[in-house]
């Protein structure tokens, strides 16, 4: 996969990307929204081995780079049906808070449903109001709230809100500047 839009480009992580990834992974403030404040502790061989085996139809993981520089990452998991899930994390701090976030996520909703699928759902962090705002701009609907449902690495109870996106309510970042 490889989506372009102006300077920002979604693309299929490969293994040159591995040293970079491992770097996110284990910075505690790039994973602590996720529930690792500590990071995951893996390595580049164990990502490159995790990276090997995605594809289209199960799995993929996705570099975002704004001007040519990776700046974070994203992926979708199919689940049955014509049920996608996706995940992102702008993982350089010199890129949050600018309004990027709504376009990427403009460009990678777009693209899975023109594959066919219904139904684009995600869970954040209850703390993690910034990415709320950004989800509900774009047409998710909340549709529950998991009060602690989770612990992270320190052992600390999360709540976590669950959202849906079907295309007859996305409303699209890129068409609405």
């Amino acid at each position: 996969m490889k989506i372009i839009y102006n300077d920002l480009c979604i693309r299929n992580a490969e293994e040159k990307d591995c040293k970079q990834l491992a770097t996110w992974w284990n910075d505690g403030s790039v994973m602590a929204h996720a529930g690792f404040p500590n990071g995951l502790g893996t390595t580049a061989e164990k990502i490159k081995e995790q990276i090997s085996n995605d594809s289209d139809d199960t799995r993929r993981r996705l570099i975002i780079e704004y001007r040519e520089t990776s700046i974070g990452e994203m992926s979708f998991y199919v689940y049955e049906g014509k049920k996608v899930e996706i995940g992102i994390k702008i993982c350089n701090s010199d890129f949050q808070g600018k309004g990027l976030g709504r376009v990427i996520l403009s460009m990678l909703i777009e693209k899975l449903f023109s594959m066919g699928y219904e139904l684009i759902f995600l869970d954040t962090n209850l703390k993690n109001t910034r990415a709320q705002h950004v989800y509900e701009l774009l047409g998710f609907k909340k549709i529950a709230i998991k009060e602690n449902s989770w612990k992270n690495q320190l052992g600390e109870l999360q709540t976590s809100i669950d959202y849906e996106l079907r295309a007859s309510d996305f409303c699209n970042a890129k068409l609405s500047g």
